[in-house]
């Protein structure tokens, strides 16, 4: 597997006689290819969903990572979109239609509620939010016009994992496309797909990228949904991914794995260490033993990432703040992925402690990035040792 990774990562689809032996990819930025004649030209148009014509189709860089991640997915092709919410719009838009229903979980990504909870709803599509921990609260969320289960496994803030394989038998068995969110665990550590899946969807912007300059969106399926897609939603939204913008996640591919792989043990060290801290109410991470579903982590993915949330005892969102301010590596952003450490403290959407939120308001997302482990805790303990 390592050997058929690196294949993926540093060879695959790259000519470097073709490149005039440029060891990095080239980058085709350009809005359109010209022909030398009528019969030429005919045929590009012919074969516009296989070969450049205009790059709102299909643009050479943006096919080598295409290639790259529906290899590493284990997917027949893929498609490149300008950010996750339009690869999340797109994949939903190709299944449902007026009258047809969707489940989804109960907390996925925000844009993706908004999708199916407000913005589909006027053209006749409904959803019901389940609990997605169990199977069977999918079974019994299913109507005659349901069409489409979407999943978040693990979703990104308290990693609520569903059970792929009891999901995607349940829908092929009464013919429902699924989809499931990718993004946290990326294509090295879990394989949806592999499990009866039918579309793949990852956040680009995240660990294919890994530099924090780039939003983008992916797309894995078979041949015949990419081709689809490719024909409707991708050529007629013109949501696409630049040129530039694919040179930079086949940049941040090289180092995925590398990346990854010190990102999710920066994160397993810290878990241990917080959950044993007399200041810290509880740990969520998949790969820790105490969390609920650490069995099912364990048998559908191969590893967490570097996502980790904890809950502080607080006595006041002022005193989450004085925490969260006293953190000097771990930069108060949104998105994981990059280079840099990360927070999220949930408190950022609470005015005060009675506000309703479904999640609780001392509570802080972290993302471990590259710097040495031992930093990132010597920042929190000095962080935390600011609490009452």
């Amino acid at each position: 597997m390592t050997e058929d990774l690196d294949h993926i990562l540093f060879q695959l689809g790259e000519d470097h006689k073709q490149w005039s032996n440029a060891v990095a990819p080239p980058i085709a930025q350009t809005s359109n290819f010209c022909f030398p004649d009528v019969a030429t030209f005919r045929r590009a148009f012919e074969m516009e969903q296989e070969e450049p014509l205009y790059t709102r189709g299909v643009n050479p860089t943006v096919s080598l990572l295409r290639k790259k991640i529906a290899a590493l997915e284990g997917a027949e092709d893929a498609l490149v979109w300008s950010s996750g919410a339009a690869a999340i719009t797109a994949a939903v838009m190709s299944v449902v239609k007026q009258g047809d229903h969707v489940i989804c979980v109960q907390h996925p990504y925000s844009w993706a509620k908004y999708l199916l909870n407000d913005y589909l709803p006027k053209f006749g599509v409904s959803c019901s939010f389940v609990d997605g921990t169990s199977v069977e609260n999918f079974a019994g969320a299913i109507r005659e016009n349901t069409r489409l289960i979407y999943l978040e496994s693990p979703n990104s803030f308290t990693f609520e994992l569903q059970d792929l394989k009891g999901v995607a038998a349940l829908a092929k068995e009464k013919n429902i496309c699924t989809i499931c969110d990718n993004s946290y665990s990326g294509p090295l550590a879990q394989s949806p797909l592999q499990f009866g899946i039918d579309m793949v969807i990852h956040s680009a912007t995240k660990y294919l990228n890994g530099h924090s300059d780039v939003v983008a969106g992916v797309i894995c399926a078979n041949k015949e949904r990419i081709h689809q897609l490719l024909k409707s939603e991708y050529m007629t939204l013109g949501s696409i991914c630049s040129p530039f913008d694919a040179w930079l996640i086949l940049r941040g591919l090289r180092t995925l794995k590398l990346r990854f792989q010190h990102s999710s043990r920066n994160a397993q060290i810290l878990a241990d260490h917080l959950h044993v801290h007399p200041k810290i109410k509880s740990v969520h991470y998949p790969f820790h033993p105490s969390f609920p579903q650490f069995d099912l982590a364990k048998k559908q993915m191969q590893m967490g990432n570097g996502l980790l949330t904890i809950r502080l005892k607080a006595s006041s969102i002022a005193e989450v703040e004085k925490f969260c301010n006293a953190l000097k590596y771990f930069k108060m952003a949104v998105s994981w992925g990059g280079h840099e450490s990360l927070q999220i403290p949930v408190c950022t959407f609470y005015k005060n402690e009675t506000d309703q939120h479904h999640l609780p308001w001392d509570m802080v997302r972290l993302y471990c990035g590259l710097e040495e482990s031992e930093t990132l805790w010597n920042d929190l303990q000095t962080a935390l040792a600011e609490l009452n």
